[in-house]
Formats: structure tokens, sequence, C-alpha cells
């Protein structure tokens, strides 16, 4: 499924958007990090999570939901969080389906960069 459409909605094919990340490329922005990670719950990849996440704030293990599927991504705002910055912040809205329900997460997430790469730090839930 590598040239499918990236479950972020960037429009790019998924082997050139989120795919060279989860492969050990460096995300530029918040953003992309942010994009990433959405796309790793969706394609079920707590690794790659867990090594995004700021060592300071990382849980020491990731048990995914394999009922739930990751639909769709919508940023609301970023501030910061650019190829110079050393912080940033994404808020988005996540949709999410199970065979039950369905709902939406919405976070504004914080997110540093440290020798070159952006880590997730923490995020409010709405």
């Amino acid at each position: 499924m590598p040239s499918d459409r990236c479950p972020c909605l960037s429009g790019n094919p998924y082997d050139e958007c989120c795919g060279p990340l989860h492969a050990g490329a460096t995300a530029p922005t918040a953003e992309r990090l942010m994009r990433s990670r959405f796309s790793a719950f969706a394609r079920d990849l707590p690794e790659y999570l867990l090594t995004t996440w700021h060592p300071r704030t990382r849980p020491t293990e990731l048990d995914l939901d394999p009922d739930t599927r990751w639909q769709r991504l919508d940023v609301v705002r970023t501030s910061a969080g650019g190829p110079f910055d050393t912080a940033g912040v994404v808020e988005f809205r996540a949709f999410w389906r199970t065979p039950e329900a369905r709902g939406e997460l919405h976070e504004t997430s914080s997110f540093v960069r440290e020798s070159g790469r952006w880590f997730y730090v923490d995020g409010i839930v709405d």
C-alpha cells in the first residue's frame, strides 16, 4: 500500500508523505511531525509514536486499539513549530470510528525540537 493516499490527508501518496518519516526521516516542522503521528495511529505504528514522543512525557508502552480506525485529520491552527523554531503548537481534530461508535478528538499539542528533531510533548484535549 505504499502508493496509497497518505492517512494525514495531505493529498500526497503515503510513500512521499509520512512514509519516509515512519522510516526514519526527520520531520521539518511540528505540523509535519503531528501529521506523521496521526498516520502512525492510522497505520498501527506504536513504536513510531513512542520514538517521536519526548522522553520527559513518553509512556513506557503504548497499546493501540485495533478496533479504532482513524479516518480524517483537520489541522485547525499552528503556532511556531517551523524549521528554525525550538517549540511549536498544533491544534487539530482527528476523527475516528469503531464498530460501535464514531467520534472526534480535539487536541492542542505541544512540540519541542531538540538536536534537530521534533518531539511531541503533550496535549490538551477538549
